[in-house]
């Protein structure tokens, strides 16, 4: 079910959206991090660890080589790039689902054909770059019970400008 799409035209209104989100985040929570190259997915991610307090001096960056970091935080968070992976197999080998069941919140860049696999019930946020560099939008949906919740609460809490 799609959501609203929310404006994002400064990168505090962006830290907005993840301090938001950080105050509904559960452990085990599935979080699909869809946008282009560009788009903001890592600053997103980095936003929402500063949100749940992971300080400054802990760089977050994004896991296209590495595939996952482990960020230590108020729930802990695997920050994973699927962009790299070749075949639906390798997915098993880095243990994300593992580490969802163990309390860890996943923050998944490129993971949406992945979605089952990882265990399905997700907030997806859909980052977009406005043309002309206008700012950005997020898309806000949800896939399952828990991810349309998160979705809805993530609107209805939100001071972000909305859009039709």
């Amino acid at each position: 079910m799609p959501g609203p799409t929310l404006s994002l035209p400064t990168r505090r209104r962006t830290m907005q959206l993840a301090a938001r989100l950080a105050e509904l985040l559960l452990p085990g929570d599935l979080v699909i991090l869809k946008g282009d190259l560009g788009a903001g997915k890592t600053f997103f991610t980095r936003a929402l660890a500063r949100a749940l307090g992971v300080p400054p001096s802990i760089s977050i960056t994004s896991p296209t080589f590495t595939l996952v970091h482990e960020i230590e935080a108020r729930i802990p968070i695997a920050h994973a790039d699927l962009y790299r992976l070749v075949e639906p197999g390798e997915l098993a080998e880095l243990g994300l689902r593992e580490r969802r069941g163990e309390g860890a919140a996943l923050l998944v860049e490129w993971g949406e054909p992945y979605l089952v696999a990882l265990g399905g019930d997700a907030l997806v946020l859909d980052l977009l770059v406005l043309p002309g560099g206008t700012g950005r939008e997020a898309r806000v949906s949800g896939t399952g019970p828990r991810g349309l919740a998160l979705a809805q609460a993530l609107a209805q809490r939100s001071v972000i400008e909305r859009r039709p």
